[in-house]
């Protein structure tokens, strides 16, 4: 490990002599992209992350947002596990999965919902099937093993990702009472600091810069060593302990042990509070022999916790410990200097707690606007379309990946994955909490900026089509290596969008995790602005997406169908699937507006089903809504083609028996068209001019099946 030379001049001008191997190997990682957001934080204040509901925003471990009762709070938080998946794919995504829940821990919250947002290469490559299948095990097992349901996320395959595959997940905690709200900041010097859960290893080292740097053509070899392994069975007992500890009154801060390992995790405990520690790492618990102060540093290890707990209340905490099976070390104190950490007597980093976490200083990177879009759209007839969006693997069925998922565990789901967004009954609170999160390469691809304005308002129309109103987001930022103007450019221009469409429907962005560096032999990835998004309702009942068969069917927020725009097909699934291309599609006038009264509609009595219009278009959400026992009849006035596979997000299908109450609820707001009837037949016919369509249940659950039958 080496710092940059600039680095190194700003250290040596601060310390006023040469650094330590272990202070150089900590400036490295703390100095990071991966941790201090050097090329990302300029753009950061792009976000709007304040309101009523906002306990605590950016920039501890999760977020903390209190529901509409205002004695009820959960958390929220999202990160990253990309190139720790591809070196090794179970285990990166296991991982991901056990660090957000410990994120979600050290805020002194009981962890209910996990979101998995899930991007690879091209399907039919067997190396994203490898990949795919060993991210998808690996978040399943963890995530069964600790008893945390995993509820809602997303899968998208792009050509781009090949090189690079993302794993991003996302966690909701549950804090029962605003007294059991624990900070990552440290609270009085003479504290004890304890190292609490895991034995320390070798997993790991230097996680923190391997996930700053473009993977290399023998990542999978030769940066394994780099990738943690993880133990959700001591996971699971530290959830419960946790639980304890709270309940004991016995934690004054925490923090998790995640990037940069134990020297990350207890000096920025110190530095959030103004102080400094401490620390001997020789009475760190270890399970290797012969580790070296630099190993036991930064040693990422999994399950693992940093606390600070007053000196009459540490035998309580060790009894907790044995109780549990779980080491407890004191490992040093709080104090009002310096982050000191010694060695078997030696003194190997003594530094400012502040500036190694604050001391980075910014990229002031150039950008490229990105090349227009040219219209080129192929011409396919419209039955081949229809087959050829609903049988992608982006479109098809996720089935087979959210079964492996226990997603019922803590009984809290009232609606399971599959449908537009999870609903969780938080009984505590009397609500019901909406989850949706993903976002859409082939948009953010086309359009960066509108794509991810696109990626806002989609996951938030998912919660309103529920008939949820959204309460607060987190993100995670994903991009390729921002030292190319044009990647920078389009990142960038990503990150606006997403702040622009979250401050237009008044989404406080409490929280997120950006990752860089996402970039292969084989090219950069798109922007990638993963969004998760929590929203409340009074009940924990929604409709349903599957059609009734006895209403009316109606289309809300369709400009192209309303003839108040046309048509266009950038960003849709069908033009990536023919290579074409196309501007991206134009967004609703008064999005804040239209997602308040599309949950207005969901909650109607007359409401039947409800589906949110996105990937695929209306021809896939459609077809997804018909069963064996239920289809519809569908008549469109235009050309069918564009009007069926154009994605303009903020559009929902809703059956209804009372028509006239979902117009009334809409009046001056948007669109709302009359496409047909839903009825008994178990197929979907689709009439427009000269163009007509048939398709039964059995046959779209042939197409859509095409993630199964690959890999079973």
């Amino acid at each position: 490990m080496s710092l940059a030379d600039s680095d190194h001049e700003l250290v040596v001008e601060e310390l006023g002599r040469e650094p330590s191997p272990a202070e150089v190997a900590l400036f490295e990682n703390l100095w990071s992209e991966h941790c201090a957001y050097r090329s990302s934080r300029p753009l950061l204040g792009a976000f709007e992350s304040e309101g009523e509901q906002v306990v605590i925003g950016p920039g501890d471990d999760a977020a903390v947002v209190a529901l509409p009762d205002g004695e009820t709070y959960i958390t929220l938080g999202i990160e990253s596990h990309n190139h720790p998946s591809y070196v090794d794919p179970f285990d990166g995504a296991a991982t991901g999965v056990g660090g957000i829940v410990r994120d979600t821990l050290s805020m002194g919250a009981y962890p209910i919902a996990l979101a998995d947002s899930l991007y690879f290469g091209d399907f039919e490559r067997e190396h994203s099937q490898y990949l795919f299948e060993g991210v998808v095990e690996g978040i399943s097992h963890y995530g069964n093993c600790i008893g945390v349901p995993t509820v809602t996320g997303s899968v998208a395959f792009h050509d781009d990702y090949e090189g690079n595959p993302l794993v991003n997940v996302a966690c909701i905690g549950l804090i029962r009472d605003p007294e059991r709200l624990v900070t990552a900041e440290a609270q009085q010097p003479g504290n004890k600091l304890v190292l609490f859960g895991s034995a320390t290893g070798r997993d790991g080292l230097g996680g923190a810069s391997f996930a700053s740097e473009d993977l290399g053509e023998d990542a999978e070899v030769e940066d394994r060593p780099a990738v943690q392994v993880g133990d959700p069975y001591s996971e699971k007992l530290l959830i419960e302990a946790s639980e304890q500890l709270i309940d004991g009154d016995l934690v004054e801060s925490a923090r998790d042990l995640g990037a940069a390992g134990l020297g990350g995790a207890s000096s920025e405990l110190v530095a959030k509070g103004g102080l400094g520690a401490e620390i001997r790492l020789e009475d760190v618990h270890q399970r290797e022999p012969n580790m070296n102060a630099l190993e036991i540093l930064l040693s990422e290890s999994q399950e693992r916790m940093c606390y600070e707990v007053r000196p009459e209340n540490v035998e309580k905490v060790e009894a907790i410990a044995d109780r549990y099976d779980l080491g407890a070390s004191v490992i040093g104190e709080v104090t009002d200097g310096n982050y000191v950490c010694t060695f078997e007597g030696e003194t190997v980093v003594d530094v400012d707690a502040e500036f190694l976490g604050e001391g980075a200083p910014m990229n002031d990177l150039a950008t490229e606007p990105q090349p227009a879009i040219e219209r080129e759209i192929p011409d396919v007839a419209l039955s081949e379309a229809i087959e050829t969006v609903l049988s992608s693997p982006n479109t098809a069925s996720k089935r087979w990946v959210y079964r492996q998922y226990d997603h019922e565990v803590q009984l809290r789901t009232a609606v399971r994955p599959g449908d537009d967004s999870a609903l969780l009954a938080v009984r505590e609170a009397g609500v019901g909490l909406a989850f949706s999160s993903g976002a859409d390469p082939n948009w953010t691809d086309a359009n960066p900026y509108e794509g991810s304005r696109a990626v806002a308002l989609e996951n938030a129309t998912n919660l309103a089509a529920k008939g949820a109103r959204p309460l607060a987001a987190v993100d995670c930022l994903n991009g390729g290596n921002p030292e190319k103007p044009d990647v920078y450019g389009g990142f960038s221009d990503a990150v606006d969008g997403l702040a622009d469409m979250c401050a237009t429907l008044d989404i406080p962005v409490v929280g997120g995790n950006v990752s860089l560096y996402n970039d292969s032999p084989s090219g950069p990835i798109p922007p990638t602005p993963t969004l998760a998004v929590v929203g409340t309702k009074d009940s924990y009942d929604a409709p349903t997406l599957s059609l009734d068969g006895a209403g009316e069917l109606l289309v809300v927020g369709d400009l192209a169908l309303a003839g108040q725009s046309e048509p266009r097909l950038g960003g849709s699934e069908f033009l990536a699937a023919v290579d074409g291309s196309d501007r991206f599609p134009e967004l609703p006038a008064e999005p804040g507006a239209l997602i308040d009264a599309v949950a207005t509609v969901a909650d109607l009595e007359g409401t039947l089903a409800t589906h949110d219009v996105s990937h695929g278009g209306l021809a896939v959400t459609l077809a997804e809504m018909v069963t064996e026992d239920a289809g519809a009849t569908v008549t469109l006035d235009g050309d069918a083609r564009s009007l069926l596979l154009q994605e303009q997000p903020g559009r929902v299908v809703v059956e209804t028996a009372e028509p006239d109450a979902v117009k009334e609820a809409l009046e001056g707001i948007a669109p709302v068209t009359e496409i047909g009837t839903a009825d008994s037949s178990g197929s979907l016919t689709i009439s427009a001019e000269s163009d007509a369509v048939e398709i039964t249940a059995e046959e779209i659950a042939e197409h859509r099946d095409v993630i199964r039958e690959t890999l079973e």
